[in-house]
């Protein structure tokens, strides 16, 4: 059994990522605002919810903190908490960069920080971010310039940890889904291709390989789904 955080736990992601370690045997140690999205887990002795802003450093810290000391060893992260905005060079504010910033950077670095060196200690750990294609692709970013700026430092972070975990068994990788198969992304764009999506359970899949041994060959740093 390993030990696994899972952040943004009640989100449509979250929630499939939940259901897949959970069925794979492993103790998730999960954050999210308590809910109904989470219900099937309520009564399983393996799963544990915290209610944590993770955009608090200090509250972030302390929670890896006291799930380190309580289990002795956390094995993965899936750290999954973010946010969407629209935004184009003529309407977006530093307001709306900082706000993005927050959500989807902050809210990984204030968990990875202190789980890195843990593993680092331990030898032993796998941290998983989320990115964006916008992120990478220029022309796609271009309605969307704070989400995608601050997506892009989840690359460039991962990049990093893993140059300091250079001959370490510690590894942090970005997983990169097409759109997400959402009910509120399909109410949101009515017209498109939903075949094309990336459906949760299928990333959770992904997420599934990473947490096994059997992903300890792989060092790359990004999983493209599309």
């Amino acid at each position: 059994m390993k030990n696994i955080i899972v952040t943004g736990a009640n989100g449509n992601l979250g929630v499939a990522v939940v259901k897949k370690i959970l069925a794979d045997g492993n103790r998730v140690i999960a954050v999210g605002s308590s809910g109904n999205t989470l219900g099937f887990a309520r009564d399983n002795s393996n799963f544990e919810l915290h209610d944590i802003d993770l955009t608090k450093h200090e509250d972030a810290w302390t929670f890896s903190e006291t799930v380190i000391e309580k289990y002795g060893q956390i094995d993965g992260a899936a750290l999954l908490v973010g946010g969407f905005a629209m935004s184009n060079i003529n309407d977006m504010q530093l307001e709306d960069m900082e706000k993005m910033i927050r959500l989807n950077f902050a809210t990984a670095f204030n968990v990875a920080k202190p789980l890195f060196n843990h593993m680092l200690s331990n030898n032993n750990g796998k941290i998983v971010f989320v990115g964006a294609k916008p992120a990478t692709e220029p022309h796609m970013a271009k309605n969307m310039i704070a989400y995608s700026l601050s997506k892009s430092l989840l690359y460039s972070f991962a990049e990093i940890l893993n140059a300091s975990a250079d001959g370490k068994n510690v590894n942090t990788s970005v997983v990169v889904p097409q759109t997400i198969d959402t009910p509120q992304n399909r109410k949101d764009m009515p017209d498109a291709d939903f075949s094309k999506w990336s459906k949760p359970e299928d990333i959770a899949e992904v997420f599934s390989f990473i947490f096994n041994d059997k992903s300890n060959v792989v060092k790359q740093a990004v999983y493209k789904l599309y």
